[in-house]
């Protein structure tokens, strides 16, 4: 257990937001900390996760107060570490319910992780509101608990056609940066092309796999670089960090690493990706069109994260075992280099895709607590 003595005056609230592990659990949890910090007087948002996950240090980075417990997964079979479970997780719950003693914890709100089930069994235990964001199409166990504990629970897709603790669920869409939120791609795009040395006014191909996912989509793009380019397509290359190619072409630019995607999203016309939740939600709020190469891993949550911004018209699928530069280069000669086609699927993925869901889950938040309810938002009521 790590906390920091509580030296603080009592504030207008305090808030427990709770997520460790991925990208996928941390960044929503910190869109939605800074919109209750951005939009309310005196609320302080304090943290729970690990000291081992991307939260060390991705929480500090953002200003917040992280405190941490042991990450102790759900044993799946019967072996020592199930044997150690009981006693290692109870040691974790009894850290998080002297945590919200400690700091007049007024709300839990959890965002998926090893961290949650402790802080929704002790928020329960504690009689105040519990909070739920689940960014998969298919829920993880830990947001699966704290919804039959009760949690008011929001999602990243829609879920009403879907069985379970989560199918009551409000869609709010993916709390993201605001510079992703907020971005106007066309505004953007002379000063983001810019940025990357591309040319102005080219038909641009945005190419990234994220950090698990690249290396497959970079074998078979460095096949259809020269072909794309006999097209008249330009690409932006993002191979992942170590995972640079000894490619080039006269309109091929390639980076390892961008730092924040809204530059990428607003040079690009069409992206070829992967299907994790968070690039699913941010493509389709800033309306970008894209072919989706889930990544056959974990319980198949890629391909359901797409099928939606698929059925919807903004987006196309194809089974990573089955996409060859061939099949790539005839999608983006479809989609992106046919105009009628790729409006169409712009307005598609703009019309499913949702751009207040850090201020829609704060805003929730806020309403269970007396002391922030009284308020008005700052930018827009609630």
């Amino acid at each position: 257990m790590t906390s920091t003595a509580s030296t603080h005056a009592r504030t207008n609230a305090t808030v427990l937001v709770a997520g460790a592990g991925s990208a996928g659990h941390v960044s929503p949890m910190l869109a939605v900390a800074r919109a209750l910090t951005e939009r309310y007087e005196g609320v302080r948002v304090v943290a729970l996760g690990t000291k081992v996950g991307l939260e060390a240090d991705l929480v500090p980075a953002a200003g917040f107060e992280l405190l941490t417990i042991d990450k102790v997964p759900f044993p799946r079979r019967p072996n020592a570490a199930a044997l150690r479970f009981p006693r290692e997780f109870g040691r974790g719950l009894g850290d998080v319910r002297r945590f919200i003693r400690h700091e007049d914890v007024d709300a839990v709100a959890g965002f998926g992780g090893y961290v949650c089930p402790p802080a929704y069994i002790a928020g329960k235990h504690a009689r105040i509101p519990l909070f739920i964001h689940e960014a998969n199409k298919r829920p993880g166990m830990a947001n699966r608990l704290g919804a039959r504990l009760g949690a008011q629970v929001m999602t990243a897709f829609d879920m009403s056609e879907t069985s379970g603790p989560l199918s009551k669920s409000e869609w709010v869409g993916m709390p993201m940066r605001p510079e992703i939120a907020h971005l106007d791609r066309e505004a953007r795009r002379a000063a983001a092309r810019e940025s990357f040395g591309l040319d102005p006014d080219m038909p641009t191909l945005l190419v990234t796999g994220g950090s698990l996912g690249a290396q497959r989509l970079n074998e078979i793009l460095t096949s259809a670089i020269v072909p794309l380019e006999g097209l008249g397509v330009q690409i932006l290359h993002v191979t992942g960090k170590g995972k640079k190619i000894p490619v080039s072409g006269k309109h091929y630019v390639q980076v390892e690493y961008v730092n924040g995607m809204e530059d990428a999203y607003a040079a690009a016309d069409f992206a070829v990706t992967r299907s994790g939740a968070g690039t699913v939600c941010e493509v389709a709020a800033v309306g970008l069109p894209a072919l989706f190469v889930p990544l056959p891993i974990g319980n198949g949550e890629q391909a359901l994260n797409g099928a939606d911004m698929v059925e919807a018209g903004g987006a196309r699928m194809i089974k990573d075992a089955l996409l060859t530069p061939e099949l790539l280069i005839e999608t983006v000669a479809e989609c992106m280099l046919d105009t009628e086609v790729r409006t169409r699927m712009e307005h598609a993925a703009l019309a499913l895709g949702k751009r207040d869901a850090a201020e829609r889950v704060a805003d929730r938040i806020a309403a269970s607590i007396p002391t922030l309810a009284t308020q008005r938002p700052k930018g827009g009521a609630r």
